[in-house]
């Protein structure tokens, strides 16, 4: 909604890009196909990055931050729709039991949200400081960002009150203004909501547990997900020990790569807005897609 023009625009001269990213998502990745809430991201990293950058980002996403979204039964969207609802009981009880009262699901208001990112609800700068975020410490700032926008919307009883129906309180939580979502305040808010990256795997795991006793055969696990550029880093650390070790036991020595520089802990901030020539965590990600880039044409 807030970035319509922005789109628009965009749209107008690389619609076909789009449309090459999305597709090229289907055929590498055959079982899952295209889902709608990729059109929207994918639109945003177009907006930011090439077309093949795009598509790799793309991937991170799909299989490393979010598994699951957009997967054909959407399990981590309903799995995460369960970690929220017991989050927000903690972080804005009477919210929570407006929501209760009046039958609205998480789901219901979530989706959305989650699918696609906030890029269809946040006015664009704030949306790209959000992203900064979520690159940086993972799925808990889509939390944070959900809690925010509940407590917004329903946060007192005064705005309860307003609301005394499932669809009204659908259409508050639609309609929050956007006066509220300016940038700099709305990150604020954003950053004092306490969701550790603890809690989200504590959660996930107690969720998880019922999950698996409501579906016993699905196969769905997220708790390997990566929780930001940190996680990524000690992730690839973690593929390069294992490379060198099975090197080692057939035999098979080569070179050693050069060490990864461990990046400081001042540049997880990501909080500053950028300016001029500079660059935000979305660069992060052309980075960290290059090992799957190779492999991806090394499988063509």
């Amino acid at each position: 909604v807030f970035i319509v023009n922005d789109m628009l625009r965009f749209c107008l001269g690389s619609q076909q890009g789009l449309f090459r990213v999305l597709k090229a998502y289907t055929q590498f990745r055959p079982d899952e196909g295209y889902c709608q809430g990729q059109g929207p991201v994918a639109a945003v990293l177009l907006m930011n990055m090439p077309a093949e950058e795009a598509f790799w980002c793309l991937v991170q996403i799909s299989e490393h931050y979010l598994p699951g979204y957009y997967s054909p039964l959407l399990e981590g969207v309903l799995l995460d729709s369960r970690v929220f609802s017991s989050m927000l009981k903690r972080a804005c009880p009477l919210a929570a039991r407006h929501l209760r009262k009046h039958g609205v699901e998480p789901l219901m208001y979530l989706t959305d949200w989650l699918m696609c990112m906030y890029s269809r609800t946040l006015p664009f700068n704030t949306l790209l400081r959000i992203w900064d975020l979520f690159f940086c410490e993972g799925v808990k700032v889509l939390f944070r960002v959900a809690v925010v926008l509940v407590r917004m919307a329903l946060g007192s009883s005064e705005k309860t009150k307003e609301c005394d129906g499932q669809m009204e309180t659908l259409e508050q939580l639609r309609t929050i203004n956007v006066k509220n979502l300016h940038e700099d305040a709305f990150i604020e808010e954003v950053c004092a909501v306490s969701v550790s990256e603890r809690e989200v795997q504590r959660e996930t795991e107690k969720e998880l547990e019922a999950w698996r006793s409501e579906k016993p055969h699905s196969p769905f696990d997220p708790r390997g997900r990566c929780h930001g550029y940190r996680a990524a880093w000690e992730q690839g650390l973690q593929e390069e020990e294992e490379r060198k070790r099975r090197e080692t036991e057939s035999g098979n020595l080569t070179l050693p790569h050069s060490p990864a520089r461990q990046p400081s802990s001042s540049s997880s901030g990501g909080l500053k807005k950028p300016r001029g020539g500079s660059r935000s965590q979305l660069d992060f990600l052309r980075a960290g897609v290059r090992k799957e880039r190779r492999e991806g044409r090394k499988d063509e």
